[in-house]
């Protein structure tokens, strides 16, 4: 691949997965896009969007490129492809602090699991440790999604 694609770029989609979107790498542009799942269905079926108001129109012009283009866009790793409860886990188990450890990871069994990590981080004042752990999993997993997929990036300081 000719292009260079910046790994923050695919960082932060990853990063903002949600229900519903998917998102891709334009392997000819070097841009990731997120596209709503019903608007690549509807792509699919749709004759004209100039019946569709002005603001939609984008996202279906997206929608469609994607769908007619489809060897030109390769899939990022979706949030259910994410596992961010083995990041916690992970972070949980590198605490230096024994009390710390164990206390968190109580947290993070069962149902609002993440609620109680989240408050928990926050009272023993490791908020921004986690951030930092976090988003050097997703800058990993980034790296390996282009290694994996043969694209070319370019790593920012």
């Amino acid at each position: 691949m000719g292009i260079y694609v910046k790994m923050m770029d695919i960082v932060n989609d990853l990063d903002m997965q949600f229900d519903g979107y998917s998102s891709f790498l334009n392997s000819k542009t070097g841009e990731v896009i997120s596209v709503s799942d019903d608007d690549l269905r509807a792509a699919e079926e749709i004759d004209s969007i100039d019946k569709l108001p002005e603001w939609k129109q984008k996202d279906f012009k997206t929608a469609i490129d994607v769908v007619e283009n489809y060897e030109d866009y390769i899939a990022l790793p979706n949030q259910y492809e994410i596992n961010e409860y083995d990041m916690v886990e992970e972070f949980c188990l590198n605490i230096q602090d024994e009390d710390t450890r164990v206390k968190l990871l109580r947290t993070i069994r069962g149902k609002g699991a993440f609620r109680r990590f989240k408050d928990n981080i926050s009272s023993f004042g490791i908020e921004d440790e986690w951030y930092a752990y976090r988003n050097e999993c997703y800058k990993q997993l980034a790296k390996e999604w282009c290694i994996d997929n043969k694209i070319s990036f370019i790593e920012e300081s």
